[in-house]
Parts: structure tokens; sequence; C-alpha cells
């Protein structure tokens, strides 16, 4: 029997899951709650009652992949280091900011760009073969939507792998960028830590003071990865592109996202006021819990899995 809309917010004892990542591959998966069988019936009556559902994902999603994210508790990467991301401001304004991102993309590109979708990307993709998912909305840049074959998508962030120039607009692929830069630095090496959310390593400045950028083919501008860097301001016609596919949408469901960036958490609000419903599936608290009639605790593979786009 199919129930009424209502808040509910369901969590049982603490438990490790197994990692879902490959083996040697540090799991950025926090420690989470078992999912018990009644938060996943609520969260299979929410999938089946919706027509046209638009989802909207996080890093959360793609931690299962083994990429880490910012903030989960004990794993993100501000719990682990001191590091910060790049800020918008930085890079227009530096050539060495530029020179020391680019070198730590550049280290970090052959593993980041490995990511394998996991089965929480697949069932999505399958859903939205089915019918079931009218948009999918993602905060990552890793392509791991793209690369599970999504079709209805919008990458609010921009995508890693491509690079823009700031110069005349131009878009190439990441993957051509990185041949460049071998060309230019044959024989530039160095020992790297740990790879960041946006794709780079941890390097010292002094590592980096002798790593070569290119600039644009087309006409010498600045390069720079297609995305939003923090600090800077999601493209408007982006912005509208999503509010009208959640004007066509009758529920929105929330996977592996805190919402604490605003340019997401604006289409909570968005939905709030459309009096749309709402579900989120997440390890931790979010920003819009406030907002949603139904918040599941739980690893996105493991709980999407169940779930049957009736």
């Amino acid at each position: 029997m199919r129930l009424p809309w209502q808040i509910l917010s369901l969590h049982s004892a603490p438990v490790r899951w197994a990692s879902s990542v490959p083996a040697g591959v540090v799991s950025f998966v926090p420690v989470c709650s078992s999912t018990d069988p009644q938060s996943r019936e609520l969260l299979q009556d929410f999938v089946s009652r919706s027509t046209r559902l638009l989802v909207i994902t996080g890093a959360g999603l793609s931690t299962e992949s083994g990429i880490p994210d910012y903030r989960s508790e004990g794993v993100g990467l501000y719990a682990r280091t001191d590091r910060r991301p790049m800020q918008h401001v930085e890079f227009l304004r530096s050539a060495k900011s530029r020179q020391r991102y680019w070198a730590r993309n550049f280290v970090g590109w052959p593993q980041f760009s490995s990511h394998q979708p996991n089965s929480a990307h697949r069932v999505l993709q399958r859903w939205e073969e089915r019918g079931k998912v009218h948009w999918l909305v993602t905060q990552n840049v890793d392509a791991l939507h793209s690369k599970a074959g999504q079709k209805k998508l919008t990458e609010l962030h921009g995508c890693a792998h491509r690079v823009m120039c700031l110069g005349c607009g131009g878009i190439t692929a990441r993957e051509e960028l990185q041949k460049r830069f071998i060309a230019l630095n044959p024989d530039w090496s160095v020992q790297a830590g740990g790879v960041a959310p946006d794709g780079d390593v941890f390097l010292e400045d002094e590592q980096v003071l002798h790593f070569r950028v290119p600039s644009c083919e087309e006409c010498g501008g600045i390069l720079k990865p297609e995305v939003t860097f923090f600090g800077d301001t999601v493209n408007k016609a982006t912005v509208q592109f999503v509010h009208d596919r959640l004007a066509e949408s009758d529920a929105v469901l929330v996977v592996g996202s805190s919402l604490q960036v605003y340019s997401g958490y604006r289409f909570l609000l968005a939905a709030n006021d459309r009096k749309m419903p709402v579900a989120i599936l997440n390890i931790g608290s979010t920003r819009a819990d406030h907002l949603a009639q139904l918040k599941v605790s739980g690893r996105c593979g493991e709980v999407l899995s169940d779930i049957q786009p009736l």
C-alpha cells in the first residue's frame, strides 16, 4: 500500500560496510548507518510514485568509485588535510597559481581519469532508460555519469575532462592537454601524495617551479578546466535550464550530496516553493534535511540497487 507523504528521518546502529572500491584503493566512504527495511520500502514508494523524477547527485555518489569528497566526516579532504581547493580569483590573477594547479592536475590525471562508474551510477542510468528519470543534475565533475551512459544530464559545475580557453572560449579534451604537458615537460617527474576531489594531487611549491604550462593553440589564451572553481558562479543559462527541468518534474531525489553549496541547494528551495516531494539519500546530515519528506541514511549503491523503477 502506498504511504502518504510524510517527514521521516531513519537511522539505526552505525556499522562499517565493506568497501566497494577496487582492492588497494583507499575507501573514502564514511562510516554510515545500516539502512533498515522500512526506510528502503519508503524510498521504493517515493520512487514508484514519481513519473518524472529529477535526480540531483553529489560527491557522496563518487566516493564509492574511489574519488574523495571534501566534507565527509573522517575521510573527506577537509578532515584529512588542511588543503583547500583552488579559488577562482586565485587561478585568474596568478600565473604561479595556475602553474601549481596544472602541475598537480597533470600528475593526478592518469588516476583521476581512470575511475569508473559504480552501481549507483548504473542504477540511475537504467532508471533513465526505463523512463523514470526525467533529468539528472550532478554537482560532480568526474564524468562518471557520462561514462555510465546517462543522456538526460546536466553537469552543474562542468567537467574536468574538458578544458576551456579563457580567451576565445574554445573547448578541448583534457586528454589532449595531457599530451601537450608531456611534450613540454619530458624530464619532469615528482613523487605525489593523495589525489583530491577535483583530480589534482598534493605537491610542494618547490616541486612545480620548472613545470611548463601550455597556452591555447588557437589564440594563446589561458587554459582552465571547464569546471566551476570555488568562488565562481554557475552559468546563468545552465541554472535556468535546470529550473526549467525542475518545473517539468513531479519529485526530487537527492543522492550523495550534503547540499552545502548553494548552487545545488537553490533547486531544493525551488522545489519547496513548488510544494514538490523531496527525498534525500545521503550519509550524514544535509543542508536541506528540513525540506525533505523522506531522509534515508546509507550507501548510495547499496540502497539504490534495491529500488525498482516501477
